[in-house]
């Protein structure tokens, strides 16, 4: 009689349902199904290492902190009145700026990585055919982030800047704190940096299919009213001239979206000429 020898409980898991990567920077081929505790378990290590992406960046920043503080707040200094600083009027402020700009910057520094590890959590989920975007996700959005900072650094933020500067009369004198003014800084130049992300998710959508150039244009007018609610919630100061700043970019991204979805969108498979 014929002995029907029994799998091994080990060796009989499906290796489609392991996980994507145990290395850094792989993205394997086989993806598979997950189990939701495998899904936890994907997600804490993206997280973890993305986390240690950013605290290496952090590390890059602390070391070059002055340069870095230095481009940060001297095109602010120049429209404080002459012999003007900014103060500090809580002991851990100055310290706290430091730190808060180290972060800012680690973060600019391991964008990169950081994109590579969210890629990689979305990949298990995505055909292999799909994953050979991975490149040009993670290109796209370390180029939108940060290049929708160095938007708000040298433009939309000046701008802000040199408005509310502007009230200084013999009667008063623009002395800002150090923490609003640095607290405005940064929350522009994450939603930019956020905002300038809209060619590569437009660029994802439309190579899964989601969108299309054509559903973009027919959106158009409602993406300007979101557009312009989105400029005046970014921007703190109610002067048009910077939400205009911040709005004409986005508009030009909408278009440049509309002209990544038809250029990478799905094509219409023209009817072969044999068919009924």
């Amino acid at each position: 009689m014929p002995v029907v020898p029994f799998p091994d409980p080990q060796s009989s898991k499906d290796s489609s349902a392991r996980d994507v990567s145990d290395s850094w920077f792989d993205d394997e081929s086989e993806g598979g199904k997950m189990s939701f505790l495998e899904h936890l378990d994907e997600l804490r290590k993206r997280i973890i290492r993305a986390l240690i992406s950013l605290l290496v960046g952090i590390g890059i920043g602390l070391f070059f902190i002055n340069d870095i503080i230095d481009f940060v707040m001297r095109p602010l200094s120049a429209t404080l009145p002459e012999g003007g600083k900014f103060i500090y009027t809580e002991a851990p402020e100055a310290f706290m700026l430091y730190l808060r700009i180290a972060v800012i910057a680690g973060l600019i520094i391991a964008t990169p990585l950081i994109f590579w590890q969210v890629w990689l959590f979305v990949a298990p989920a995505l055909y292999a055919k799909e994953r050979r975007y991975a490149i040009p996700f993670v290109f796209l959005s370390s180029v939108g982030f940060i290049g929708g900072a160095a938007f708000s650094h040298y433009l939309a933020f000046p701008v802000m800047w040199q408005f509310f500067a502007g009230f200084s009369n013999e009667m008063m004198t623009f002395m800002p704190r150090i923490e609003p003014t640095f607290g405005m800084y940064m929350r522009m130049l994450l939603a930019m940096g956020l905002v300038f992300q809209l060619p590569a998710l437009v660029f994802f959508l439309a190579k899964m299919g989601v969108i299309t150039a054509r559903w973009m244009a027919r959106q158009f007018k409602y993406a300007v009213l979101v557009i312009f609610v989105v400029a005046a919630v970014v921007t703190p100061d109610p002067s048009y001239t910077s939400q205009l700043m911040v709005a004409v970019p986005m508009l030009l991204l909408y278009i440049l979206s509309i002209g990544i979805a038809w250029l990478f969108g799905p094509k219409k498979k023209k009817a072969e000429s044999g068919d009924l």
